[in-house]
């Protein structure tokens, strides 16, 4: 059982609700945070009623795809990842790793994305 277990719990936003993320989403930079926010609160309210310790949970607030093929709502999540932190008062993890945003940011293929995703991550 997920709420007994003896680990964290990462739980990743998609604007897509269901399959792999594609370059069909539409979330629009302006509609991005509100959208994360009622998403996350939705998810941990459900894991807190099933047993889930909030301490256990770690939010992913899903980048890339997983928010829009538009580079412009993740630079726009990624500059407010402390108004996320502070209205969901949970940890965030964040992956950006050679994400596609960052090469349309920077006019770089995904192989020579390294420092631009050193750049994102600090």
């Amino acid at each position: 059982d997920i709420a007994e277990a003896d680990c964290r719990l990462v739980v990743m936003h998609s604007a897509q609700r269901d399959g792999i993320a594609t370059r069909t989403g539409h979330l629009r930079p302006e509609d991005a945070l509100d959208e994360i926010v009622r998403f996350f609160e939705a998810r941990v309210s459900a894991l807190r009623r099933s047993g889930v310790a909030a301490d256990r949970l770690i939010l992913d607030p899903g980048m890339g795809f997983f928010l829009s093929p538009a580079p412009e709502t993740s630079l726009h999540v990624l500059s407010n990842l402390q108004k996320l932190k502070s209205a969901l008062g949970l940890p965030l993890l964040v992956s950006v790793s050679r994400k596609s945003f960052l090469g349309a940011t920077v006019g770089l293929p995904v192989k020579d994305l390294g420092p631009a995703s050193l750049a994102a991550e600090l």
